[in-house]
């Protein structure tokens, strides 16, 4: 009996991803979408995917609409602040 649904990560071909697990930009989803970032428009825009990330965590982290905890320490670890 021949399955209904195939598991398939085939992409299309202009569509960029950053594979977390390799640590790699593939073109087209050659991984499972919890192991990738993307897709991204361009190669380059994907080999970038973790500065991207990074950048957008901590422009979240200094947002005060994202602030829940007002005693949060500057770090935004909720810690005290290291002297």
């Amino acid at each position: 009996m021949a399955a209904l649904f195939r598991r398939t990560t085939a992409g299309r071909s202009g569509e960029w991803y950053y594979c977390l697990r390799h640590r790699a930009v593939e073109e087209g989803p050659d991984c499972p979408a919890q192991d990738r970032f993307g897709p991204y428009p361009t190669r380059t825009e994907a080999e970038h995917a973790m500065d991207t990330a990074r950048e957008r965590n901590e422009a979240w982290r200094k947002d005060p609409r994202w602030r829940d905890d007002e005693d949060d320490d500057e770090d935004g670890n909720g810690g005290p602040a290291a002297v």
